[in-house]
């Protein structure tokens, strides 16, 4: 499941309706991304996300079934929030359920990764310096690139 949203999300609540009922999870993985309050040594009083709306839920889509593909999951959750947010807010919950750990592991890491790299969302960070666009870091696509296929 795919949601872009603006409003926060409550972890706890998210990953229980995930799981409700679903007797053959064996393990949740999940990952919260949260807006810092500093960059690249700069202080980040807030960042303001915006996306490309159906072109960003296609590319999500197309995330969460690659997973899929590479291994055997039960359920997928990533929510991703747009609009204003502060120092220390909620940006992006990935939660993936299967019966195995490993799966689970990986298929979180592969999603949080492919997401931050192939996702079109643009953030603007507003630092004491003024606001600055944020660009994908090379620590990024290394992380994504283990995930390219041979």
């Amino acid at each position: 499941m795919i949601r872009i949203q603006a409003e926060d999300f409550d972890v706890g609540g998210e990953i229980a309706a995930l799981t409700d009922g679903k007797l053959g999870i064996g393990g949740v993985v999940s990952f919260v991304g949260l807006v810092r309050d500093v960059s690249d040594g700069e202080r980040i009083t807030s960042m303001t996300l915006e996306h490309y709306p159906g072109m960003t839920e296609r590319k999500l889509a197309d995330i969460e079934a690659e997973s899929r593909r590479r291994w055997a999951l039960d359920e997928v959750l990533v929510i991703h929030r747009v609009g204003h947010l502060d120092a220390g807010e909620r940006i992006v919950l990935v939660a993936v359920a299967a019966a195995h750990r490993q799966a689970a592991f990986e298929a979180c890491q592969f999603i949080i990764d492919w997401l931050k790299t192939e996702a079109p969302f643009w953030k603007l960070e507003e630092t004491d310096a003024g606001p600055r666009w944020v660009e994908a870091r090379a620590s990024d696509r290394r992380a994504a690139s283990r995930w390219q296929k041979s």
